[in-house]
């Protein structure tokens, strides 16, 4: 006898409601053990090529560590190490632009004209993330400066 999926109790397999707290039953409902455990989560990347995954990693802020985050999180990529190595290149790149969002008013607070060094840093960093999804677009691994460096001995562990 099927089981009630909101209370617990034996509810007689075609009834659509428990008799003993009213919620509707649905066909899920296995036999006497209880309700049938779901299965594993989909990947929500598992139609998604390794190259695609590799160009979202450097998606320009404030999106870009979201997409790398959820690259490194996917179970269709775990062993791929070269889609591994452009999400953490494009979280540590995303860093970066974190650190610069909080740390460029205070470098220019006397400032007061247009071109600031944070905005001018800003471009670079666009421009940076521009390269590497054109890079990735080629399927070309490119170690930037530092950061990538830091991505290969993650990308690896």
């Amino acid at each position: 006898m099927p089981f009630c999926t909101q209370c617990g109790r034996e509810v007689a397999g075609s009834a659509a409601f428990c008799g003993n707290c009213g919620a509707r039953q649905t066909p899920s409902t296995g036999p006497a053990t209880g309700p049938i455990p779901p299965g594993p989560a989909p990947d929500p990347l598992a139609g998604m090529s390794p190259r695609a995954a590799a160009i979202l990693c450097y998606i320009p802020n404030p999106f870009g560590g979201i997409a790398s985050v959820i690259v490194l999180a996917s179970r269709k990529f775990k062993g791929d190490h070269n889609v591994r190595f452009h999400a953490f290149q494009g979280l540590y790149l995303f860093a970066v632009w974190l650190l610069l969002t909080w740390a460029g008013p205070v470098m220019d607070s006397g400032s007061a004209h247009f071109l600031r060094a944070d905005h001018l840093l800003e471009a670079f960093l666009l421009g940076v993330s521009i390269f590497m999804m054109i890079k990735a677009s080629h399927e070309e691994t490119y170690v930037l400066p530092i950061i990538g460096e830091l991505a290969k001995r993650s990308a690896t562990e």
